[in-house]
């Protein structure tokens, strides 16, 4: 079964029936519509395309309204490939009706980007703890990063410097708390990658 393209609306919390106070995540997910399908006859794999929020018909490529006039559909942002569903055709529509209360569900989204950051607050590095005896620029250095004439150069993947966030996240197992049918938004227990109104895409 597909999953749906959404976009974040924000945090609040809410109260259970025990009392307790759940930190949770909105999310306004779908409509979606059925843009393209693909088959491994015509594109060497199997998927199916869907589509979300409207775009201003001058702001796409011939190209595009051309694809979304096949589909028989108006202009949209957001286009996320999926696992194929047999029972789906194209112009299909696809909204919150398919997550139920007290599912999981995984949510991926691009996290908040935090530009070039140093290496105590990207990998919580400590620093040198002692500021006397002559430690005027050393605070928040790294220090050594390798070897000297062998191996002659730095290991991949060393912690070093760098840009932070603006990366894909996937968080799995999200309790889903509350399903609103009617306004197309979906209450997620914790914390979603991304800022306010970016664009997310939840699975069961």
């Amino acid at each position: 079964m597909p999953g749906l393209i959404g976009k974040k609306i924000g945090m609040t919390s809410i109260f259970t029936e025990e009392g307790k106070n759940v930190p949770c995540t909105i999310l306004e997910v779908g409509p979606c519509k059925v843009t393209q399908i693909k088959t491994k006859d015509n594109d060497g794999y199997d998927a199916v395309q869907l589509g979300y929020a409207q775009q201003v018909e001058s702001r796409v490529s011939k190209a595009l309204k051309g694809h979304f006039k096949k589909a028989n559909t108006t202009p949209l942002k957001k286009l996320v490939e999926f696992e194929l569903d047999d029972e789906l055709k194209l112009g299909d529509e696809l909204n919150v009706d398919m997550f139920m209360e007290g599912d999981f569900v995984t949510v991926v989204g691009t996290s908040k980007g935090k530009g070039f950051q140093g290496v105590v607050k990207r990998y919580n590095f400590r620093g040198v703890g002692d500021a006397t005896h002559g430690q005027h620029n050393r605070m928040r250095a790294p220090g050594s990063i390798g070897a000297a004439s062998y191996p002659a150069r730095v290991f991949k993947g060393m912690r070093m410097a760098g840009q932070m966030g603006n990366a894909r996240v996937k968080v799995e197992n999200l309790q889903v708390l509350k399903v609103l049918k009617d306004k197309n938004i979906i209450v997620i227990k914790g914390a979603v990658p991304g800022p306010k109104n970016s664009y997310i895409t939840i699975e069961k």
